[in-house]
């Protein structure tokens, strides 16, 4: 909605003002990189926890599969409530959420409680799509584009950060200071949403699609489920094939309902278009590599020095030499950010894709060296920071704003789901290369799960250059890339053809 005139409260466009102009993008990272930190938590802490808690080694590995679930189920339904005036209420109910799990994960003295600690800590994984959206709102157009791509690229700078955290907490304090730590950067970014972020947007609500959040969620959850349990249940066991068979209808009946609906959950005519497309493909497959690679350097750089191969590293160390990921994602942030003016977005997307793909090439024959997987993790960041950099622009510059939360939560759970893939087909080919009655897998077993990972990436990049369309719309040199007329406020809306369809489009 647009308002006539200003006052205090507004802007031109009838949209509340933030009470810290300045201060607004650096918060919104803040936000997003707190809770990309939060849900890292737990992996390097599965053995501890499984120790101090008395359960299996397979049941601890829930804390992880909880988060993820939560975080799956929740990411949809938040984007959608964050296209509209619930937007900072959406935000603060998330963190709120968040702050809960993670004080009750903190002093829980059963394990079930542990778990719903940790499955409200998912709820976490929701928000980067949100403060995209606040970005693409009240951002000025000169900072939108920077400020979105920074946004997006929390996702690698947590997971470098997280590792080492946890990985300081897990060997030198008690599991419980890892949540108590979450619980303190929780309540600092709700205090600084609650304070910076605007309650207003420049788009009117929208009713929750229900029927569509359950059947999204729903299939979701049964796929993600099956994933990260079928190492452990077996993957041709009855309850796998179930889980993945049920999820496969359930996101087809999820999609028929979508095309059918008034006001669905996640826009599937949108999502069609040949640019969404093509960065949700490329975020799924490079969920895949991107994960996969953060698991098999935390694994051979802990493996015992009798196995042959490895480097017998604690947590610490390990997490130091996961730490590059975070330097290297932001370096490729400021470098896509150049690029992007000289060569546009659709040319960044597979240059990221394919510095991935390289890189794990790379590691798959040459991985003997702390300094190489030390440049490994480095170069993986570049490529995974410039790809997401660019990913969520590609979506804000081709759908309208009313949908942004929702288009980019889809998006982050693509990534998630890739992430799973990516995990599932590791431990898959580590059992695979693992002798009978040993405990540790061939150096081989990384050789191949490398280049399957790489295999992923290399379809990225295929996907990068093939799906995008041809035609661009017409911009100005100081909108290079459309995102500023992208994100004017709705009035009425207008059919514009965008690549190889018709797309919904807001105008002025």
């Amino acid at each position: 909605m647009s308002g006539t005139g200003e006052s205090p409260a507004t802007g031109k466009s009838g949209r509340s003002r933030t009470r810290s102009p300045r201060t607004l993008l650096p918060s919104l990272m803040f936000t997003a990189l707190s809770v990309s930190v939060i849900s890292t938590l737990g992996a390097p802490m599965v053995p501890t926890i499984a120790r101090e808690q008395h359960v299996p080694l397979g049941a601890s590995q829930w804390i992880l599969t909880a988060t993820l679930l939560a975080g799956a189920i929740s990411g949809p339904v938040l984007g959608r409530l964050g296209d509209g005036p619930r937007r900072r209420g959406a935000i603060q109910g998330a963190l709120a959420g968040v702050l809960l799990g993670s004080v009750l994960a903190a002093v829980a003295p059963e394990f079930w409680l542990l778990l719903v600690g940790r499955a409200l800590q998912g709820l976490g994984m929701g928000l980067m799509p949100l403060a995209i959206a606040v970005a693409r709102d009240h951002l000025p157009a000169d900072r939108m584009r920077s400020g979105i791509a920074s946004l997006s690229i929390t996702t690698s700078v947590g997971a470098g950060l997280g590792y080492p955290v946890t990985g300081v907490i897990a060997q030198h304090l008690d599991y419980r200071a890892g949540f108590w730590f979450a619980a303190l950067l929780t309540a600092l970014a709700l205090a600084v949403v609650t304070w910076v972020v605007p309650a207003g947007s420049s788009v009117s609500g929208r009713p929750l699609d229900t029927t569509g959040a359950v059947l999204l969620c729903t299939g979701l959850a049964a796929i993600l489920l099956a994933l990260s349990q079928g190492a452990v249940w077996g993957w041709s066991a009855p309850a796998t094939l179930g889980c993945l068979a049920g999820g496969a209808a359930v996101l087809a009946l999820w999609v028929a309902q979508a095309l059918r609906a008034r006001y669905p959950l996640v826009d599937i005519r949108l999502v069609r278009n040949r640019a969404v497309l093509a960065a949700n493909v490329t975020a799924l497959l490079m969920g895949i590599g991107m994960y996969g690679v953060l698991s098999l350097v935390n694994l051979y750089t802990q493996v015992p020095k009798e196995a042959g191969y490895g480097f017998q590293l604690s947590l610490t160390a390990t997490g130091l030499i996961l730490m590059p990921l975070s330097l290297g994602s932001i370096t490729a942030n400021r470098a896509a950010s150049a690029l992007v003016s000289r060569i546009g977005l659709n040319r960044v997307l597979p240059l990221g894709t394919l510095l991935v793909c390289v890189d794990l090439v790379v590691l798959s024959v040459w991985r003997d060296h702390l300094g190489v997987l030390v440049l490994g993790t480095f170069l993986l960041g570049n490529g995974v920071g410039a790809a997401y950099a660019v990913m969520p622009l590609l979506i804000v510059r081709h759908v309208p704003p009313s949908e942004t939360g929702s288009a980019t939560s889809f998006n982050q759970v693509l990534r998630t789901v890739g992430g799973s893939v990516g995990s599932a087909a590791i431990s898959a080919i580590m059992l695979a290369h693992t002798p009978a009655g040993g405990e540790i897998p061939s150096s081989n077993a990384y050789t191949v799960a490398l280049l399957v990972t790489a295999g992923a990436a290399f379809l990225g990049v295929v996907a990068a250059v093939a799906l995008p369309p041809r035609r661009t719309r017409t911009t100005g040199p100081e909108d290079p890339e459309g995102l500023v007329a992208a994100s004017r406020p709705v009035t009425e809306p207008s059919p514009v053809e965008s690549g190889s369809g018709i797309v919904r489009r807001d105008s002025t």
